[in-house]
């Protein structure tokens, strides 16, 4: 609902967690509930993860009432706890108890629903003794399974009438008590009934009983499966360890992880985990940053180097200085990311609430006009046919299927796409990231190593080796990046560098440097024609090399031209490859870049990529960006998620390339944290296989009930005398809302490439 405008500046967010919930109809109350508090903005509410997102005003809808409205409808409200808070723990052993509770009553209800089916179908059993076969007998077994074991579905039921409503207990508690309530008739009034059916009536406790249990096995097989879908936020949860050695005054003393400051000194030996982000001080390790990244192999760490928590120490042993603890740390914010895209709604999940909305009403029209139709016009006895197909009707129409067939996958898919380093923000990107037709791609940083790497060593009067180590030589006091790729390609060659006595940085051209036998030049073609080095016959080298969008710098020693070298922002070796698959997968890929035409087309030649826009100004990323959108694409943007920000916002989908940097995971819809161009085909493919799963789903919860409720109803007796039974029905319908979750637990299998 709307609010003033006075009002909408002062709106808040709040999540929550909502119990008691068993269908798609719940959340439709839950969320009418909530949006029906004056205040409230906006209420998204998701049956499988159990939680509420809430706008409202805190002026003028503070929690305790938004608590009061949700209670009123049925159900409870409370703050939901951040994922790692001590809270969350808390709310896990609820989770726990509770599965423990619907166990102990599923056990009793198996228990005592087995005697009250032996004792009812003796024509089956005919083994049962005559005590069990008594209508007293079964009355006492089956009143705690329908007064204790389905209490929870007849207190649904009361608040459903009270608020002229209807969900899943509604159906389960008006089908169950019929059957229980005429049973329980024919059991103390068996005169009444003596001319219907057979030995005085017949009595329906085996329906009451099997159903409520069945229903109840289904609630607790389906409860198990959804609690794996939660297993990805609690093993990153599982990843931050409970002590940290810190440094004090010159001591090591162990803390508690969350007593950990900022500044504070954290030692690391190996094996161990780190337990808050940091800076390496002293020391070198490699470090095992697959939980943070999906890459396998361990990342070299020495002094000044990032280290996250959660990520395992492997060799060395080192100090670190905290920079982030507690909510701040990498690992929990990834960890909140992930909460928050499980909690969302999908675009796709709209067709299934609006089913929802007038479901449960509908199938209470249809059992009534059942019951109506086989009592006027059904074969003898009358009564208790219409009352069994009524019944069969009420308890396999429980909509339960449609509410878990679209968040279930959703809380696999995120859960999963982090394992492997792809962070995806909300249930919306990850829809529509399978629909998306256009892929722009930024250059620097993302499809290329976004620093300059030495490509050419031209020699012209030494070897290559010896005109490498001059120039590194010269410009290993330069912080310039062209000449730092040069010094390290001298050392990944592992040459000797020559001394040098004296060192000038001339600014616009190059470095003048003074070795021991003699003056090393290196710079562009001003600083040479400058000094008198003729560069002539190496000329058309030169501009062969600037035409593939490389930076040429001439080495001249002695007064005498040594050596062309050519550095350039060099693409990823998995670039090319990620073109190509994107691609098959019909994709158009297009390149958008700041660039000088000439280095972007060099670029784009090498990835395989056609269509390319160079010297983009920042701020005119996004109109580009806009432009193709406005001629009906569906975009994804691909930038480093810093400078490309206003582009990636604009695209429908925006792809940050990073390590977890804050604002990678920020700036985007996506966030591939290994900087893997490869991870952008996964989270295509990863998008494609959930949306898939959903629509399974969706197809299993509309189909089931579209085919068996007219065959509940005795669509087929007519023609084959064939009538589903209650109990058959209670199976059917629990079986229905597992093979939907069973059917999302698959993406748990799902890995980049396959």
């Amino acid at each position: 609902m709307a609010v003033p405008a006075d009002h909408a500046a002062n709106e808040a967010t709040v999540n929550a967690t909502v119990r008691g919930m068993h269908c798609a109809a719940c959340v439709g109350k839950v969320e009418r509930a909530l949006t029906g508090v004056p205040g409230v903005t906006e209420a998204v509410v998701n049956l499988a993860t159990e939680r509420a997102r809430i706008v409202h005003d805190p002026a003028r809808a503070d929690f305790d009432t938004l608590a009061a409205a949700v209670a009123a409808a049925g159900y409870d409200l409370a703050p939901a706890p951040a994922p790692g808070d001590a809270s969350a723990s808390t709310s896990d052993a609820d989770r726990m108890r509770e599965e423990r509770r619907t166990r102990l009553k599923l056990v009793v209800g198996v228990a005592l629903s087995i005697p009250v089916l032996l004792g009812s179908m003796t024509e089956f059993f005919p083994w049962t003794p005559a005590w069990l076969r008594d209508r007293w007998t079964l009355l006492i077994l089956a009143t705690p399974v329908q007064f204790w074991v389905g209490g929870h579905f007849h207190r649904g039921f009361l608040h459903d009438l009270r608020y002229r409503s209807a969900s899943m207990s509604t159906l389960v508690s008006l089908g169950t008590s019929a059957a229980y309530f005429f049973s329980l008739a024919v059991t103390v009034w068996p005169h009444a009934f003596m001319g219907v059916g057979h030995a005085g009536g017949m009595t329906y406790f085996d329906v009451s009983a099997v159903v409520i249990t069945l229903v109840v096995l289904g609630h607790w097989l389906e409860t198990r499966a959804r609690g794996r879908t939660s297993d990805a936020i609690r093993r990153l949860m599982g990843l931050t360890p409970r002590m940290a050695r810190v440094v004090r005054d010159g001591v090591e003393v162990d803390v508690a992880t969350e007593e950990v400051q900022v500044g504070d000194l954290v030692r690391i030996r190996p094996g161990e985990r780190i337990p808050v982000d940091g800076v390496v001080v002293e020391g070198m390790s490699t470090v095992d940053e697959s939980m943070l990244t999906g890459e396998s192999l361990p990342v070299h760490k020495g002094p000044g180097a990032s280290v996250a928590a959660g990520t395992v120490n492997r060799t060395g042993t080192f100090v670190f200085r905290a920079t982030r603890v507690g909510s701040e740390t990498t690992l929990a914010r990834i960890t909140q990311l992930v909460a928050e895209a499980q909690g969302s709604r999908a675009p796709i999940q709209r067709l299934a609430d609006r089913v929802a909305a007038v479901f449960v009403p509908i199938i209470l029209v249809v059992a009534a006009l059942t019951f109506l139709a086989w009592f006027v016009f059904g074969p003898e006895p009358r009564g208790l046919m219409a009352l069994t197909v009524a019944v069969t009707v009420l308890v396999i129409a429980c909509p339960c299927a449609m509410g878990l067939a679209t968040p279930t996958a959703i809380m696999v898919a995120t859960g999963t796409g982090a394992q492997h380093g792809i962070l995806i923000k909300s249930a919306t990107a990850l829809e529509l990231l399978h629909r998306v037709r256009t892929m722009v791609f930024d250059k620097t940083g993302t499809l290329t190593v976004g620093r300059p790497e030495v490509t050419d060593v031209v020699a012209v009067d030494m070897g290559e080796d010896d005109a490498l180590a001059m120039a590194a030589a010269a410009e290993q006091a330069s912080e310039h990046p062209l000449g730092e790729a040069i010094v390290r390609r001298a050392k990944d060659r592992g040459l000797a560098l020559p001394p040098i006595a004296t060192f000038e940085t001339i600014p616009g051209q190059g470095v003048d440097a003074l070795a021991v036998d003699g003056r090393i030049l290196l710079g562009n073609r001003a600083l040479m024609e400058a000094r008198g080095i003729d560069v002539g016959p190496r000329m058309a080298r030169s501009e062969a090399l600037a035409a593939e969008g490389k930076t040429v710098m001439y080495l001249a020693f002695a007064g005498r031209l040594a050596a062309l070298i050519a550095a350039a922002d060099v693409l990823k070796p998995d670039a090319a490859a990620t073109v190509r698959a994107l691609r098959a997968l019909g994709i158009d890929v297009r390149m958008l870049t700041g660039d000088a035409r000439r280095t972007a087309e060099a670029i784009a030649r090498q990835a395989g990529i056609e269509r390319v826009r160079a010297e983009v100004l920042p701020e005119d990323k996004a109109r580009a960006v806009a432009e193709l959108r406005a001629d009906g694409r569906l975009v994804a943007m691909v930038g480093d998620g810093i400078n490309d920000a206003p582009a990636l916002a604009q695209a429908d989908v925006g792809i940050a390339m990073g390590s977890g940097t804050d604002v990678a995971i920020e700036a985007a819809d996506v966030t591939l944290m290994r900087g893997d161009l490869q991870g952008v085909v996964a989270a295509v493919e990863l998008s494609r296989q959930t949306i898939r799963i959903i629509k399974q789903n969706l197809v299993w919860a509309f189909g089931y009930n579209i085919v068996l409720v007219p065959v509940a109803a005795g669509a087929l007796y007519p023609v084959w005398g064939v009538l589903l039974s209650p109990i058959l029905a209670g199976a059917a319908m629990a079986f229905s809302s597992v093979s939907v979750v069973t059917n999302s637990l698959r993406l748990k299998r799902w890995r980049p490439g396959r």
